[in-house]
């Protein structure tokens, strides 16, 4: 009983020596990171703080709601939040239309050959999103390009109205958003093992059905970090908007741009910008929460084949 005694008393010695050495190293990163984290919190904390605090301050300077009230109660502003996500969802399913078949050709070429092709996707970002917008406006515009070729080739008889309309500020935000859907996505899909691919082909499967069934669940999770990324990026838009919509679309950040500068309202732009916010973070839970949804049943299909 003695010698038993004196191992258990040994173990529990042990536990709290480990234990108490996993809390001191805990305290040893929590102080390295201690700057950072300061840094984060003056930066990005603090500026979010005093958002909050400008829209629940009325116009008299005491804590008031007139500011969330004013949206709740303005059928306008519900149209700027529904054009702003009708916006975001339309540009990020263009995007994945477009940049994952791109990304496979890209993921399918050599080594070589595909570091050309990512320079070329990663050229727009050397030029400037304003020179980008303006850009596609001469291109789009009636007598632009796009328009002077098809009246040219007998297509068109008459210009097609490409700007100052949604579909222009579709387009400028897809080819803008376009390089934030292939970067995660290309790095997904190059770390896919194309051994599996050759595998399901050598137990029968055709080429459809090796992609279906095979390279296409395993290139998902760099689909969904694109797409969100775009969606994400794209609810903030304000230039592109501004140029090519012709001030026909009206998106969260224009609005907040016109209540400061126009109005110089600062708890009604930070009220927008609090929903805004509120809203996008709403739509990133919904999208973890289905993404460990995907991930759990995927896991417990793979259990019972």
């Amino acid at each position: 009983m003695t010698a038993v005694t004196q191992e258990t008393m040994s173990k529990e010695l042990n536990a709290d020596g480990l234990a108490s050495d996993e809390t001191r190293e805990r305290w040893m990163v929590l102080g390295l990171c201690g700057p950072a984290l300061f840094l984060i919190g003056i930066v990005m904390v603090v500026p979010v703080a005093w958002l909050f605090w400008l829209s629940a301050v009325g116009a008299d300077g005491t804590l008031s709601m007139e500011n969330y009230e004013r949206l709740w109660q303005s059928k306008s502003y519900a149209r700027i939040f529904l054009t702003t996500f009708q916006v975001a969802f339309v540009t990020t399913g263009i995007c994945m239309l477009i940049g994952y078949p791109l990304t496979y050709m890209m993921a399918q070429l050599p080594r070589r050959a595909a570091n050309i092709a990512m320079i070329c996707v990663l050229l727009p970002f050397w030029t400037s999103l304003l020179v980008r917008t303006y850009a596609w406006l001469v291109l789009l515009q009636r007598k632009g390009l796009v328009n002077t070729w098809l009246i040219d080739a007998g297509i068109i008889d008459t210009p097609l109205r490409l700007v100052h309309n949604f579909t222009g500020n579709i387009i400028g935000m897809s080819q803008i958003m376009l390089p934030f859907l292939i970067l995660p996505l290309y790095a997904s899909m190059r770390a896919i093992d194309q051994d599996f691919v050759k595998a399901a082909a050598n137990l029968g499967a055709g080429p459809f059905n090796a992609f279906w069934r095979v390279f296409l669940p395993l290139s998902l999770p760099g689909l969904f970090a694109g797409m969100l990324l775009v969606f994400v990026l794209s609810l903030g838009f304000f230039v592109t908007p501004v140029v090519l919509g012709g001030g026909r679309i009206i998106m969260v950040a224009m609005r907040i741009e016109k209540s400061i500068s126009l109005y110089s309202n600062w708890g009604a732009a930070s009220a927008l910008a609090v929903v805004l916010l509120i809203m996008t973070l709403a739509c990133l839970a919904v999208a973890a929460k289905l993404l460990k949804l995907d991930k759990s049943q995927s896991s417990s299909g793979g259990t019972e084949g």
